[in-house]
């Protein structure tokens, strides 16, 4: 299909929440890219810290010993939906915040206050930076958009699948890992995102609830894209 422009003539916010597994990446930059937004993986921040936070020898379990330091890193997103970067301390960590080590820890370091107080302030100035100087705004994914980090946006979405869809997704994307242990691993997740106490996973208010599990990619990003218009006219 052809790219195009955001319906509305202001600057767009389409904020795309939750679980893991759910599609919310594919989605997300492909969202973006057919109405020439900007593009913010959330995730992809937790991540990094994370990766920051084990280069350095930080025992991740150890809430005060992360909430100490999580101000050291200096993070930068690229916002390219084409070819989103992550960069920590001027160092490209788009491959490295993705393996199996990183998977394992991010849990625990998300959890912490500090450091989601921190990313909160980084998401804010990437979201604002792209509705100013004629940008056309932008698609934010993770699991507090809509209902902590920017809850003006125009669209909520709020993304979920079948645990096995998801866990077959999240193998085929690893290489074929085991499918029962990494849906264990996601459920896992679901338990922590949705119990902890600083910004928990929720569907917030507004927010069109999308079960992915019976779609292909393309179709959700059209489902997506066609909510656009609907929920911005309904906003103005």
């Amino acid at each position: 299909m052809t790219d195009a422009s955001p319906p509305a003539a202001r600057p767009l916010v389409v904020a795309v929440d939750g679980t893991s597994g759910s599609g919310k990446s594919s989605t997300c930059r492909q969202v973006a890219q057919r109405l020439g937004l900007a593009y913010l993986d959330t995730g992809a921040q937790f991540r990094a810290v994370t990766w920051w936070m084990l280069e350095h020898g930080v025992d991740v379990h150890d809430t005060e010993a992360v909430a100490a330091r999580a101000a050291e890193p200096a993070l930068e997103s690229g916002t390219d939906p084409t070819g989103p970067t992550i960069t920590v301390d001027g160092r490209d960590v788009s491959t490295q915040i993705r393996s199996e080590a990183v998977t394992r820890a991010v849990s625990p370091v998300s959890t912490v206050p500090a450091v989601r107080a921190r990313l909160l302030d980084l998401q804010r100035a990437v979201i604002a930076a792209s509705l100013h100087d004629g940008a056309a705004g932008i698609v934010v994914e993770g699991r507090d958009i809509a209902s902590v980090v920017w809850p003006q946006a125009e669209v909520k979405v709020y993304l979920t699948a079948d645990a096995a869809a998801r866990a077959a997704r999240r193998a085929a994307e690893e290489g074929g890992s085991d499918l029962t242990a990494t849906q264990e691993t996601l459920l896992e997740r679901d338990r922590i995102d949705s119990g902890r106490a600083t910004a928990p996973l929720v569907r917030a208010d507004g927010a069109v609830h999308l079960d992915t599990t019976p779609f292909t990619l393309e179709e959700v990003v059209d489902q997506v894209v066609s909510l656009v218009p609907q929920q911005v006219e309904g906003a103005t």
